[in-house]
């Protein structure tokens, strides 16, 4: 079984946001096609030949009005000037754009030569990726393949698939009606695919996005759920009828699967529900969803049925767009020329291909989605699956998804584990995992080429170790995260018991401009990713069984879509009632007013709980405790205080585990110190407790009945809980909401239930 995975943590630093008024992209868009090096100094260039103030003594009056000023480089100009000294025809294309601006002209020769250079084929991609080899993080980790491609097969344009796409049909042909719209009122006549990506963010909306605290003043229903929103969404006024915003061909393959399913009624579904809101392209946050090993298959299957539903959407539009765009520009590059060039309709890229990142915590799980993934893949664009017998061999664990019922895991695992464990973690719990896969016309590739990719599915480990590969060795980067537009994190509540840790330092390194020119077309990027605005346009997607403070600060500060974000609204009823034992379960409230949370609960331990337990004869005196850190203080504590006592956390080795239960269990050992992660990764059934105290709460609501029962044969049934303000969200998920409320606002500081 994989072990939880640490790290020292790497702080990633940000591209700066080059803050631009519409008036300076405007301007911006009309010389995209002139390029030359911004000169050391403004005094010195040597294209001139003179200085300014020569030329001022020269020129006529009217002449003076147009000699060139010396203006503070764009970022678009940085880039240019960066990826010039890695290519030639960049950097020529960079020296026409300076010339532009002193008032100079080129070569018509010139000016197509460039053109020429700086557009690409399907036919480049391939054989260029050859060049870009995936470095396995170790044998079967991270890995991906270079391919390359059957011409047949690649000739739909969809090796410059970087940019954004519609289907025909759809009422994407309007690309720039929703420019000058405000953010979130889509027009009916484009989609909200291009209503998002063609929107321009004012200099105002740049500086406030980062700092600005979003108020949920919306409230909305979908996929049977209450929610909260930044800004007013109605979704059925704007997806009520069928394709529900999706490419055709999509809609009709999975309008057929439902129907093939068993499913009546698709417009009422919680997937089509769910769908509609993931289309929005508003910041989401799902803290309740009842994940497939809690017997919540039906909901966790239809909710990821809708993100990838969205995600091959945004993937296959962004290819009809550029396929789309690609024939129109053969056909007016001789009558146009260079024109076709300054046509903001054919900006329709990022920096690199992927668009789409799923985080997922084990290899079983990322088998089950990447497996769904290819089954709502119209049939049109599966007729070969690369690679699926190997996939099977390093993700799957020997059994198909239908075969996954509790019967056939009560055979194939010891029944004196959960339902749920054996669901989760029984299969292949490998979380060092990184995969890229690719849609072509006719064929899915799995283990593509990262930059060659559509869709990156990764672990939270998988994608630091690349990172942290890339600081250490310079010739390697991840310039494939540089134009991730939709991120979905899916079992959030999974990855909190392996190590958060990882998770912000990965989003932090999302959407950076890239270090390299990697087959890009300059020329068709849009322009929020030359000006470091792609962060405001990414789409994250968050979903959990449970919320939790790092989830809400990760969502908060680090998702920042221009369109709001949508978080769900619920109350709880709480697990008390899954208790089975009649115990008496006396909950004491610390007070954290004068010391940090952590330090006020270790003093009330040592002062008002051990002092009743250190003189115990019995034994059998088992202290549940939330984290790591934790867990240090108090068995500082205890060793101080001679104590007798055993430790049973996530990293204690599967003999010395064995030889502490034995110990307590024989009263050898009178405390057992006892994490909720150890309790996650190996799920024992403590043997002897007589005296019980969670010293704090569990994260996972269904630990607290299932730890609880264990006091079977207990002579005394005695159950303690320390709680703080501070730990309202967990309380609330325990012993519902309004009991939660009252608890931490009482005057009252113990509370008894039985």
């Amino acid at each position: 079984m994989a072990k939880p995975k640490y790290s020292n943590k790497r702080a990633f630093s940000r591209s700066t946001t080059n803050e631009v008024s519409k008036k300076n992209m405007n301007n911006k868009r009309a010389r995209r096609n002139h390029h030359a090096p911004v000169p050391d100094h403004p005094s010195s260039s040597t294209d001139s030949g003179a200085s300014i103030d020569e030329l001022s003594n020269v020129a006529s009056e009217d002449e003076q009005e147009e000699v060139p000023v010396y203006k503070e480089p764009t970022m678009y100009d940085n880039l240019l000037k960066t990826l010039g000294s890695a290519s030639e025809s960049i950097a020529n294309a960079y020296k026409r754009r300076q010339r532009d601006e002193e008032g100079k002209s080129d070569t018509d020769e010139d000016i197509e030569n460039d053109v020429e250079s700086l557009s690409g084929s399907e036919e480049d991609e391939d054989e260029s990726e050859n060049e870009f080899e995936s470095d396995a993080l170790d044998t079967n980790d991270v890995q991906g393949e270079d391919e390359i491609e059957d011409e047949d097969e690649d000739g739909d344009g969809d090796g410059d698939e970087d940019g954004d796409g519609d289907e025909d049909g759809d009422g994407d042909d309007d690309d720039d009606d929703g420019e000058e719209e405000v953010a979130g009122n889509k027009s009916e006549g484009s989609s909200s695919f291009s209503a998002h990506l063609d929107y321009k963010l004012s200099k105002e909306e740049v500086e406030n996005l980062p700092t600005k605290k979003m108020k949920y003043k919306h409230r909305l229903e979908a996929a049977n759920c209450k929610w909260a929103a930044t800004r007013e969404l109605n979704l059925e006024d704007s997806y009520s009828k069928s394709p529900y915003g999706l490419n055709m061909k999509l809609y009709d393959h999975w309008l057929n699967s439902y129907i093939a399913s068993g499913g009546q009624d698709l417009h009422s579904s919680r997937q089509r529900s769910f769908f509609s809101l993931c289309n929005s392209y508003r910041d989401i946050l799902h803290h309740n969803k009842k994940p497939f090993y809690l017997k919540g298959r039906e909901e966790d299957s239809n909710i990821m049925d809708a993100y990838l539903l969205h995600s091959l959407n945004h993937i296959f539009k962004t290819r009809d767009l550029v396929t789309k765009n690609d024939k129109t520009m053969a056909k007016q590059k001789e009558s146009k020329g260079e024109e076709v060039l300054n046509s903001e309709k054919f900006v329709d890229q990022g920096f690199t291909r992927p668009k789409v990142l799923i985080i997922l915590p084990f290899r079983s799980i990322a088998f089950r989605v990447i497996n769904r993934l290819i089954q709502l893949t119209p049939e049109g664009h599966k007729v070969n699956v690369d690679h699926v017998d190997r996939f099977s061999d390093e993700y799957g664990s020997g059994r198909s998804d239908d075969q996954e019922d509790e019967d056939v895991r009560t055979k194939s695992w010891k029944k004196s584990k959960p339902l749920d464990y054996q669901a989760l973690l029984g299969a292949n719990n490998n979380d060092r995992f990184m995969i890229g896969i690719k849609f072509t016309k006719k064929t899915v590739k799995l283990y593509s080429d990262f930059y060659t990719s559509d869709m990156i599915v990764a672990s939270p480990l998988g994608l630091i170790d690349k990172i942290e590969t890339a600081v250490v060795e310079k010739e390697k980067d991840v310039d494939y995260l540089s134009s991730i537009e939709v991120l979905i994190i899916d079992h959030a509540d999974v990855i909190l018991m392996q190590n958060w840790d990882h998770v912000p330092p990965v989003i932090e390194q999302l959407n950076h401009i890239p270090s390299k020119q990697h087959g890009t077309d300059i020329m068709r990027i849009r322009p929020w990713y030359l000006d470091g605005q792609a962060r405001f346009y990414r789409q994250s997607i968050v979903l959990a069984s449970h919320v939790h403070p790092d989830i809400n600060n990760l969502f908060n500060n680090y998702c920042l879509n221009y369109e709001g974000k949508v978080n769900l609204s619920r109350e709880h009823e709480g697990v008390l009632p899954k208790v089975l034992l009649q115990v008496t379960q006396i909950y004491e409230r610390i007070d954290d007013t004068e010391l940090s949370a952590p330090d006020a609960r270790l003093e009330y331990f040592k002062k008002k709980v051990f002092p009743k337990i250190k003189d115990s004869v019995q034994g059998g005196i088992m202290i549940l405790i939330n984290s790591y850190l934790e867990l240090v203080g108090v068995r500082k504590f205890l060793k101080s205080q001679d104590a007798s006592f055993c430790v049973c956390h996530e990293d204690t080795k599967r003999s010395d585990i064995s030889r502490t239960r034995a110990w307590f269990f024989q009263g050898k050992k009178k405390i057992m110190l006892y994490t909720e992660r150890a309790h996650f990764y190996f799920r024992y059934k403590i043997r002897g407790i007589q005296n019980l105290i969670l010293y704090s709460l569990p994260e996972r609501k269904e630990f607290y009945p299932e730890i609880v029962n264990m006091l079977d044969g207990s002579h005394s049934m005695n159950c303690t809980v320390l709680f703080s303000r501070s730990d309202r969200l967990r309380l609330e998920r325990i012993v519902g909401t309004a009991p939660a409320k009252r608890m931490v606002t009482s005057d009252k500081r113990i509370f008894t239930f039985c």
